[in-house]
């Protein structure tokens, strides 16, 4: 059992060098931090989706803007798309896929941002999601894992994160979304580094 616990720490290890290496990838975070930093400056927010786990990265992502990373600032404006009676209510009326796609009619508007995070790339309701941000204007941003299913190339940032399966790709979804909340404060808060 131990050398099946090693192997874990080492795969998700290796996963994290590779991803590290990728200087595509660190440019593109970069250009979602500068995106997110220019929409809070022009009085914008951004909404945020996913399913399960995602769900709950994409309710992580949010509460560190509105509240606290490391240091005392302005809380920012960010919104995940987590409120179960809205999920519950939309689901039963118009049908699961249509979830996030009624959040972001409902609060976004162009010069926002949408982050959608799927680890196949095939959610269809973050697929919808960033269908309905394109037609309002509002930027857009996937976090995948795999081959990016469907929603490869779609967006108009993207980050796919290696890994075989759901849990290591999470693993890196979560580090990128604290890097660009890093990035962001480092950006619009020079004083607290």
């Amino acid at each position: 059992m131990l050398d099946k616990i090693k192997r874990s720490y080492q795969d998700a290890a290796k996963n994290f060098s590779t991803f590290a290496e990728d200087n595509e990838k660190i440019e593109v975070t970069n250009q979602i931090a500068e995106l997110i930093a220019d929409a809070f400056r022009n009085g914008n927010k951004v909404i945020i989706c996913g399913n399960g786990g995602s769900s709950t990265d994409a309710m992580h992502f949010a509460e560190e803007f509105t509240g606290r990373f490391r240091k005392a600032r302005k809380a920012l404006p960010v919104i995940s798309l987590t409120d179960p009676s809205h999920i519950t209510c939309v689901a039963n009326d118009m049908g699961f896929e249509e979830i996030f796609a009624r959040g972001v009619e409902a609060y976004g508007k162009k010069g926002d941002v949408l982050i959608g995070i799927s680890t196949s790339g095939n959610s269809e309701n973050v697929v919808r999601a960033l269908a309905k941000a394109k037609k309002l204007g509002i930027k857009t941003v996937s976090l995948l894992g795999k081959n990016g299913g469907k929603l490869k190339d779609f967006c108009d940032y993207e980050i796919i994160v290696p890994g075989g399966t759901t849990d290591r790709i999470q693993e890196l979804h979560i580090t990128v979304l604290h890097v660009v909340i890093e990035t962001v404060e480092r950006i619009l808060f020079p004083e607290n580094y």
